[in-house]
């Protein structure tokens, strides 16, 4: 049960155009958290979420730093957050539970700060998966405006420049694997030199690179975003990175739906939020984007039919094809579903 479960059901929506297939690329999972707004959300929570209205058929978890193992090598304990997951996975895959494969991909987590020192846990993550592992995920978003949240992998400035950090990409990238990227939007420069380092690596841009409202950057909308422009147009010059399109109901996002009387409708954020979804999408291509629910996180602004609607009356007017690349097929091929 969510904090704010109350609030959430009194905005609550029903599912605009069910019929349409959806993948949701961006979701997570834990137990027993109790400093979150949802301080369990398992395969219940999830279940719940993707049986609520919207035609849901797969869903790809995203690391959480959950269920490490308690003993033996640091390198090591991420892969307890797989094993966890993949048994979430099983479940859903049985069919008892409906047509929903929840965690049909698993992006999950190590220290790639180790460099080479990682392959060994990579290859303990893609064997415990049984053909799910797709990726891996290090949170690299830092500022140094102490307004902003702590973020847990404590990353440190320019780490995606660092050496030892991209000789553990460079592992990643030796298994065939993708790698997403969780940054704030001062940063995305350092994600366009990394990509082209990397040319051959898949990497997805998680939430359009977190343009920031907060702290420093309160009040300031209009200047992140001609920033967050410039630098988005030039990484998506680089044909080997794809952007996630949501993630952006965030309290640092500072849109401050979470102190409302009530939850944003879905038009609400749909209005508030299109020049971000609009532009990716020009510079990207469908074929390079996909939404995503940022789910249990985004629940501190919104609830996850209304996430799902606000991207539905976006492209409300956009072709069948156009649509179907945005909603389920960019997202289950650069996962590999």
């Amino acid at each position: 049960m969510a904090k704010n479960d109350a609030w959430l059901a009194s905005g609550a929506e029903d599912a605009l155009e069910p019929e349409m297939e959806i993948c949701d690329p961006h979701h997570h999972l834990w137990l027993n958290q109790p400093h979150r707004i949802s301080p369990r959300y398992g395969f219940d929570e999830i279940h719940r979420d993707v049986s609520a209205g919207h035609t849901i058929t797969s869903t790809v978890f995203i690391e959480a730093a959950t269920m490490y193992r308690a003993d033996g090598p640091a390198v090591m304990r991420p892969v307890g957050e797989t094993e966890f997951v993949n048994g979430i996975a099983a479940m859903a895959a049985s069919g008892d539970y409906g047509p929903c494969r929840i965690a049909a991909g698993i992006v999950g987590a190590v220290d790639l700060t180790l460099g080479g020192a990682v392959a060994p846990a990579l290859d303990a993550h893609i064997a415990a998966a049984g053909g799910r592992f797709k990726g891996i995920r290090h949170g690299v978003a830092w500022d140094s405006d102490p307004a902003l949240p702590d973020v847990r992998t404590k990353p440190g400035p320019e780490l995606l420049m660092d050496a030892r950090y991209r000789a553990g990409v460079a592992e990643v990238a030796a298994r065939g694997l993708s790698l997403d990227i969780w940054c704030f939007h001062p940063q995305i420069h350092e994600v366009t030199d990394l990509a082209r380092q990397f040319p051959d690596l898949t990497i997805i841009l998680d939430h359009f690179g977190v343009p920031l409202g907060v702290g420093a950057y309160a009040g300031r909308g209009d200047q992140v975003f001609t920033q967050w422009k410039a630098d988005i147009t030039e990484l998506a010059s680089c044909p080997n990175v794809m952007a996630k399109l949501g993630g952006i109901a965030m309290p640092e996002n500072g849109f401050d739906w979470h102190k409302q009387p009530r939850p944003p409708t879905s038009l609400t954020l749909m209005q508030a939020t299109r020049r971000y979804y609009e532009t990716t999408i020009e510079l990207f291509g469908v074929d390079r984007c996909m939404f995503e629910s940022n789910f249990p996180v985004d629940s501190v602004s919104c609830g996850y039919n209304t996430i799902w609607n606000s991207f539905k009356l976006l492209t409300q007017d956009w072709s069948k094809a156009e649509r179907r690349a945005l909603f389920h097929d960019t997202a289950a091929r650069v996962y590999r579903l």
